[in-house]
Formats: C-alpha cells, structure tokens, sequence
C-alpha cells in the first residue's frame, strides 16, 4: 500500500522551484519576486526545525524543574520520555504527577507540593 502523505520539505522545494522559474522569467518584477519566495522558503526550513529544537528544550526544563518540585525520584525518566515522545510523553506525565498545589519554601525559597513532609531541595520541613 502507498502513502499518501507528501513531506514538508516537498513544499519548500516547490517554493523554492517556483521561485528559480519566476527569477529566469524575464522582468524586474518576476524576478524579484522569485528571489523573494527563494529566501522566504530557505528561511523557513531553516526556522522551523530551530523552533522546534528551542521548545522541545524548554519543555524538558520545565519538565525537568517541575518534577524535582514535586519530589519525583525518577525526573531524568521523565524527561528522557518527553524527550522521545514529545506531546504524548508529556500528557502521559501531566497525568501520572502527584497532583496538589505548589508552595514556597521558607528556608531555601524554592517551590515544593504543600502536602509534602520535607522540602525536595533543602530537606527542612
């Protein structure tokens, strides 16, 4: 069976044509215009994936900080899941986190579950 599905990257190579035949057209105009859809093209295949580079590890410093607040002995396994999985790894952690709200420690000032005995990071209660 074949796969319908056509990759992203075929959209900016056909942006990227278009923009090389308009260039060779003739005029002023067209071939501005064609150099114009090159660089918006080149532009976003370079930007998409550094976007999503950029918030894939701000997510796994959220993850990262939220579960060392929450007194999770295991954050690097969850990071290492957000990191592979990616949305389906964090829905699968907002759901299986000790639930409750965060408060201030009063001895070192960092965030911990209000339910919890001691601080995850100073140990004091």
């Amino acid at each position: 069976m074949r796969s319908t599905k056509k990759p992203a990257g075929a959209l900016a190579l056909l942006l990227i044509n278009a923009g090389y035949v308009m260039a060779q057209r003739g005029g002023e105009p067209e071939a501005c215009a064609g150099c114009g859809i090159c660089g918006g093209s080149l532009a976003v295949i370079v930007l998409i994936p550094v976007i999503f580079f950029v918030l894939n590890i701000a997510l796994l410093v959220w993850v990262a900080r939220d579960a060392k607040a929450r007194s999770m002995d295991s954050a690097v396994l969850w990071m290492a899941l957000v990191m592979f999985t990616s949305v389906l790894g964090l829905v699968i952690y907002l759901f299986s986190r000790p639930q409750g709200n965060l408060m201030k420690c009063q001895s070192c000032g960092n965030n911990r579950l209000q339910a919890s005995a001691k601080c995850p990071h100073c140990g004091n209660a």
